[in-house]
């Protein structure tokens, strides 16, 4: 099931996607389930919104073997966490900014995790449990500013630098699935994520005995190589096999 969050005459909605329309839910489906209106919208009628606003942004780095290679970086025996505010969340077809402070800004894509309940030092085992379902992010980076600066906050975190959707697919089992981004239709990244050095269940669990997840919130699961600047006027797209396709131009 695809469930998305968009805006209908102005005012956030949440709905499953059934073909081309989208069947109106009568609130947040964490809080009220699936319960329908009976409405119907078309798809191409509405605005796509982020599909969640998660209380916290916690993203993997150094998960894929040949990113960390074209970094040149070590790799870690733990997940290396680190955290981007909400305020640097835009939904599909919204526009990337390139920050004035930065002359050399990245794309990311990345398998997202979306929590659907309260986690605290769960286990490998029972982790998928308190998953709601998974979405498709771009970790959008200034990449001059994170070699320069003796952390990685500022250049992870300018507004627009967290696109994310295009809506949470719920049934997704993550299994071998491609990840992909385009530039202009252009392929740059491409890689299974069976090659997560880290996987699903145990980022899950390493994340929940550090710091408590909350409904809603969301795991960016690390990128593969490929890692491509982006320039004003371009259209990236960021793919997930199995989930769909996050669309935002770059200005």
């Amino acid at each position: 099931m695809r469930v998305a969050r968009f805006s209908l005459n102005g005012e956030p909605k949440f709905g499953i996607l059934d073909g081309p329309e989208l069947v109106l839910l009568k609130g947040h489906p964490l809080v009220l389930g699936y319960e329908t209106t009976g409405e119907r919208v078309p798809l191409k009628d509405v605005k796509l919104l982020a599909p969640t606003i998660p209380s916290k942004v916690v993203c993997i780095g150094k998960n894929y073997k040949d990113h960390v290679g074209e970094m040149g970086l070590e790799l870690n025996p733990e997940p290396t966490i680190f955290l981007k505010p909400s305020s640097s969340i835009i939904g599909p077809g919204d526009s990337i900014v390139l920050p004035t402070q930065s002359n050399h800004v990245d794309l990311e894509v990345e398998l997202t995790i979306v929590m659907g309940q309260i986690a605290k030092n769960v286990t490998e085992k029972d982790a998928l449990n308190f998953v709601w379902g998974f979405t498709i992010a771009n970790d959008v980076t200034a990449r001059d500013l994170q070699a320069s600066d003796d952390q990685w906050a500022r250049s992870k975190s300018f507004d627009t630098f967290c696109p994310l959707g295009p809506w949470i697919e719920t049934e997704f089992v993550p299994d071998g699935q491609i990840l992909e981004s385009r530039i202009d239709g252009e392929t740059k990244q491409q890689a299974s994520i069976d090659l997560m050095i880290h996987n699903v269940p145990k980022l899950i669990s390493y994340v929940s005995q550090n710091m408590t997840l909350l409904p809603g919130d969301v795991i960016l699961t690390g990128t593969p190589a490929g890692i491509t600047r982006i320039s004003s006027g371009e259209l990236v797209e960021c793919e997930v096999e199995g989930i769909g396709t996050l669309i935002n131009p770059v200005v």
